[in-house]
């Protein structure tokens, strides 16, 4: 009896999620959402550090957000990896509506409390924004259509490269988390990363978390 290779349908699939470098809003805690800001010096050095560690994963493709702080980081990984980026414009961060542009001291001061509310609370959105439920329902299908249209994918990562809250929303939602429960993924730094990995055939795949808040200094055999 001979037995073959296990198909791609069966093998386990990697996902890596980068954030971006740093960005001088990110440096003042002031709340960019989807104003297009550029990466800050450090965060040029940021994204030129994470991304032969991340290209060292032998990336399948790499995605980006279309804001530019995401696509200059994701342009250094495909740079060390020998690989295009594309952009998807529904990886964008959040949404803040009339919050974006404030500090966090200035959100406190006009709606006390409001904030710490939202933070606790997926469904709740800034006015006029997103809630990191909008934002799981427009990036999830960004994830499924990856699965029907790479059949090759498997432990070469697809990476795809984002913004905070986004990737906490994405990640919650595709390991199928209670919404009440959402919250308990933190913060990401800037480059930092997560990685999941998909179980089973794409029509009904299983996501378990292999790393969350990953940096370029975690030793190799953690990932």
């Amino acid at each position: 009896m001979t037995s073959s290779a296990p198909s791609a349908a069966s093998s386990v699939r990697r996902l890596i999620l980068l954030r971006h470098g740093q960005t001088e809003y990110n440096a003042d805690s002031r709340m960019q959402g989807q104003l297009d800001t550029d990466l800050s010096e450090l965060g040029r050095t940021q994204a030129k550090c994470a991304g032969p560690v991340i290209a060292d994963r032998r990336p399948l493709t790499i995605v980006s957000s279309d804001l530019r702080r995401a696509y200059f980081t994701a342009v250094a990984v495909g740079d060390a990896a020998g690989l295009p980026v594309l952009t998807d414009p529904r990886l964008r961060e959040t949404h803040l509506g009339d919050w974006q542009g404030l500090t966090h001291g200035d959100v406190d001061r006009q709606t006390p409390g409001v904030r710490a509310t939202w933070r606790a609370d997926a469904t709740i959105a800034p006015p006029g924004g997103e809630s990191r439920i909008d934002v799981a329902k427009r990036s999830v299908p960004v994830v499924q259509e990856l699965l029907e249209s790479l059949p090759d994918w498997s432990e070469q990562p697809v990476v795809l490269v984002a913004h905070g809250g986004l990737i906490a929303a994405l990640t919650a939602a595709l390991l199928d988390l209670p919404v009440d429960r959402w919250p308990v993924l933190g913060g990401l730094g800037n480059t930092s990363w997560v990685q999941l990995s998909g179980h089973g055939d794409p029509q009904s795949i299983e996501w378990r978390l292999d790393v969350w808040n990953a940096s370029a200094s975690v030793a190799n055999d953690v990932l």
